[in-house]
Formats: structure tokens, C-alpha cells, sequence
């Protein structure tokens, strides 16, 4: 029978993805078949399964810390939030519809047998399973029809880990109000509660740990210090805590503009990782000053994101930046803003409205999504200073309800391989200062990305840094700074113990 274990928060952003992560690189790194699964998610960072399934970005790097493929399976339910109180719902990877809160509420009985349908699936191929909750347990307002939380651990049959986050304060009273608002069989389930984030000496902590333990009768199996961990984030709520913009300065300032609807902003994590690359992510006209590459990213609401721009002045500042010379990069929405014509009657219900202008495409929105992974290279002649990325091989995958045509001369920027058939992606200007692509995770293609940071550096009369990159090792070292930290920190045979004990009951 599969062992398994489900990490709970006290609140969002606690850091329960990332501790799921480093869980799962330790069962992989003990030679366990290990998987992540989390029922329902709400983000709007998605990333492309190899057989064209959508699902969370969280749950695919979770995944890839223990060492597989990612699978819909690992998280059945995605929202993907399209403004203040509507969000697309996908469900096994395709989008069903849009519903406001209050009937995705009612739709919530319908995917309960389903959701525990797919995780037995599951945990007949899998010998341990660590399940992620989302928000916290004590809503006690969706109790009733919980299918995320303590309703997810009881059709699991699993025990529970608490998580909470020491450095937004208040860590002992979000601890014990959170199991004091849980019924009796749901406290039962809790079998210990790790501190997340702390900052400082853990001396300091020793009698309020014994007090909380006193007071709970639940143990606290370790406190994790604050990790600087580049991992991919779940949603923005890492960009309004300002994670993103602790960078230092250095040579090649890249500025990517925060869209109140940015959508898989994980996109530039492999750009983040160059050893001389600054990204920044830039909400004022002003922040665009000094970049070397302005980058529209991808949007979940494409037209409401390009009125915001307009309204906020981004619009003239990003416009300005490219008349004086700054290259611009669009990706996936980001594209299709820079064209002539945006129609939406799907996404938006906005209609008609002009692009910027810069690339002569005209982008029409359909009820259908692309949904795929794939593979292509770089058109074989490109104009200005992308002429060294022609013919480049790269990969990624779309995620996009919009199809873009190209006016007459306009030039496609990339050539996907699909079932034999090469079709165009993307567009670039006749100077080579504007371009765009569907294709999200291009930067994690590393010759691409080393060439185009050092086009960039020769614009700026800089000499090619002399370095290799490897974004598939650099993130395997990633996860195993996180498991070695949470090993040191955090009391792992126990958590194997409550697992193995939990199992032996329910036998």
C-alpha cells in the first residue's frame, strides 16, 4: 500500500510548494518511486504535460524534484483566475468553462469522486505520494465542500504536516487558532507542525516550541531557516512580496513588465540564472530606465492587461524605450499586444481593440486553447542584432486561446516541428528591435539563452562571458540545497515514522 503524507498551511504562501519539492527529492534521493499531488490549485503560473495536458507549475517542479515526468494526475483541478471573480476552470488538463466563486462552489460535489479516482490511480504506481493543500484548513466557510484541504486527507486516508510561516509574524497563534478551528477527527490527523522561514538564532524560539507543543499536543518536528532558493514560484504572489527584485546589479539589465494578469512568469527563471543577468520586474514608466530588453510576458487576460498598460503610461514608457533603441520581447500575450489588432469575444469579452503596433499580425481569440509541448528553431535569417540566434534549436511548449495571423512581409521569428509539418511561430520586425513568440520556457534552451545575453552584451560594447550553462543541472542543485537543508533541519525520520504508522492503521 502507498505511504503518504500531506503538507498543510496555516495560510497561503507559508511555503508549502517548496517543501513538497524538497520532501519529494528526499524520498528520490532514498530510492523511493515518489510523486506530488495536489487537487486543486489556483494559479496562473501552468506549465504543458508531454501529452499536451495543462496543469500547475508548482506540482511540474515538484515533480522534477523526484525525478519524473510531470502528470495532469499530480494536480486534476487548475484555476486559473481571469479577473476579480471569475476564473478559468481546467480540469484534467482542459479547460471545462468560467465560473465566479459562488458556482465553482456547487461544481466543487461533482469532482470530488473524480479527484479521489485520479489519486488512486496514483498511488497504485507510486510508492509514496506527498500531497499538497491549498490555503489553509481552518476556512471554515468552505468546510462543507472541501476537496482541497482536510477533505483532500480524508479521501487519501493520510496524515498531516502543518506548515507555518515564522516571517510574517504571529506564528503561534496562526499554529493554534488554525487546529483550534479543525474538528476532533481532523486535529487527529495532524501529526506535527514545522515553523517555515525563520530568520535568526533558534534559540530564541525554545520555549515558545515547548509552549505551542504544551498547548496543542501536537510536536513541532523542525524549524526551517529562510532559504534563497531560485525554484519556480506557484503564482505572483512571490512578485507583490518583492522576491523578484532583490537582484543585484549586473552587466545586462533585463526588465520584464508586471501585467495585473502576468501569467508564467517562471519563464524567466533560466534567464535569472545567467551569472550576469539582472531581471527585474517593472509595474512604473519609470523602472524601464536603464534596461537592456523590455519583455511583455504572458497574460491571463490579455486585452484587460493592454488597457492597463495604456492607462498607466507603460504603454508611451515601453514605446519610448523602443524608439530609442531597446530591443522588445513579447511572449505568448506579450506577443500579441505588440501586433496591429486584438479581437476578443472569448477571453475578455472586450471586442475589438488596437495593439501597439509594432509587428503586423492581427490576433483573434477562440474558445479553443493550444496546449502543447514542443520543439523548434529559430527562422534562418534574422534581421539586426538577433542575426546570430538564426537557426538555433529550442524548446517549449503553448498555452494560448489566441491565433495570430501575419500581415503581408511580416516575418515569422521561429519554426515549430509539429508531426513532421514545420509551422510559424512568432514574428520579428524588419530592424530585429521587436519580436514575439508563443512559446514560453524558450529561455530554459541554454545555447539560446547564452546568445542572446551576449548579443546583448555586445550591444553594450561588452566581450561574450566565457560560461556554460546547464539550467537542468542548475536546478537539480537546487533541490538538493533544499533537501539537504530540510534534512538538517527538520526531523525526516519522524515523518517517515508517522507515514509508516498511519499506513499500519489503515491496513
Amino acid at each position: 500500500m502507498t505511504q503518504a503524507i500531506m503538507l498543510q498551511g496555516t495560510a497561503s504562501d507559508v511555503g508549502k510548494s517548496v517543501l513538497v519539492a524538497g520532501l519529494c527529492r528526499i524520498f528520490y534521493q532514498d530510492g523511493w518511486r515518489t510523486a506530488p499531488f495536489k487537487a486543486q490549485n489556483m494559479a496562473l503560473n501552468s506549465g504543458i504535460t508531454p501529452d499536451g495536458k495543462e496543469m500547475g507549475r508548482a506540482q511540474i517542479m515538484q515533480a522534477e524534484a523526484a525525478g519524473i515526468a510531470p502528470d495532469v494526475r499530480m494536480n486534476p483541478v487548475l484555476l486559473k483566475p481571469t479577473n476579480v471573480s471569475q476564473a478559468q476552470v481546467v480540469l484534467m488538463g482542459e479547460v471545462v468553462s468560467s465560473m465566479d466563486a459562488a458556482r465553482y462552489h456547487d461544481f466543487k460535489p461533482r469532482l470530488r469522486e473524480q479527484i479521489a479516482g485520479v489519486y488512486r490511480s496514483l498511488a497504485q504506481e507510486y510508492e509514496i505520494l506527498v500531497l499538497e493543500g491549498a490555503g489553509s484548513p481552518a476556512e471554515i466557510n468552505l468546510r462543507d465542500r472541501d476537496i482541497a484541504n482536510m477533505g483532500m486527507a480524508e479521501l487519501a486516508e493520510c496524515p498531516v504536516v502543518l506548515v507555518a510561516d515564522i516571517d510574517r509574524g504571529g506564528v503561534f497563534a496562526a499554529i493554534y487558532g488554525t487546529l483550534a478551528l479543525l474538528q476532533a477527527h481532523e486535529r487527529w490527523r495532524v501529526k506535527g507542525v514545522i515553523i517555515n522561514k525563520f530568520r535568526g538564532d533558534v534559540a530564541l524560539l525554545a520555549s515558545g516550541l515547548e509552549q505551542i507543543e504544551a498547548l496543542t499536543g501536537v510536536p513541532v518536528l523542525g524549524v526551517m531557516p529562510w532559504l534563497e532558493l531560485d525554484l519556480d514560484e506557484e503564482d505572483g504572489v512571490a512578485l507583490q512580496r518583492g522576491n523578484k527584485l532583490r537582484q543585484p546589479a549586473r552587466d545586462i539589465d533585463i526588465a520584464v513588465v508586471h501585467l495585473p494578469h502576468i501569467a508564467n512568469f517562471t519563464d524567466f527563471n533560466a534567464l535569472s540564472a545567467q551569472p550576469d543577468v539582472r531581471v527585474r520586474y517593472v509595474s512604473q514608466p519609470q523602472e524601464l530606465d536603464g534596461a537592456d530588453l523590455v519583455i511583455l510576458p504572458g497574460s491571463k487576460n490579455t486585452l484587460s492587461d493592454l488597457n492597463w498598460l495604456r492607462e498607466s503610461a507603460m504603454a508611451h514608457a515601453v514605446l519610448t524605450r523602443q524608439r530609442d533603441g531597446v530591443p522588445l520581447l513579447g511572449i505568448c500575450g506579450g506577443y500579441q499586444m505588440l501586433g496591429e489588432t486584438l479581437i476578443d469575444e472569448v477571453e475578455s469579452g472586450l471586442g475589438r481593440m488596437p495593439g501597439l503596433g509594432l509587428l503586423n499580425t492581427t490576433t483573434r481569440f477562440a474558445p479553443h486553447k493550444t496546449t502543447t509541448q514542443v520543439k523548434a528553431r529559430m527562422a534562418a535569417s534574422l534581421p539586426g542584432w538577433l542575426g546570430a540566434l538564426a537557426g538555433i534549436p529550442v524548446c517549449g511548449y503553448e498555452i494560448h486561446m489566441g491565433q495570430t495571423v501575419l500581415g503581408e512581409g511580416a516575418q515569422p521569428a521561429l519554426w515549430l516541428h509539429k508531426e513532421h509539418v514545420q509551422i510559424a511561430d512568432g514574428t520579428v520586425s524588419d530592424d530585429g528591435q521587436v519580436w514575439g513568440t508563443y512559446l514560453h520556457g524558450l529561455f530554459d534552451s541554454d545555447a539560446f539563452t547564452r546568445v542572446l545575453v551576449d548579443g546583448l552584451r555586445a550591444r553594450k560594447g561588452l566581450a561574450a562571458l566565457e560560461t556554460t550553462s546547464d539550467y537542468a543541472a542548475y536546478k537539480a542543485q537546487q533541490f538538493d540545497t533544499l533537501a539537504q537543508a530540510m534534512r538538517q533541519h527538520i526531523d525526516i525520520p519522524k515523518i517517515y515514522q508517522v507515514m509508516r504508522e498511519h499506513q499500519e492503521l489503515t491496513e
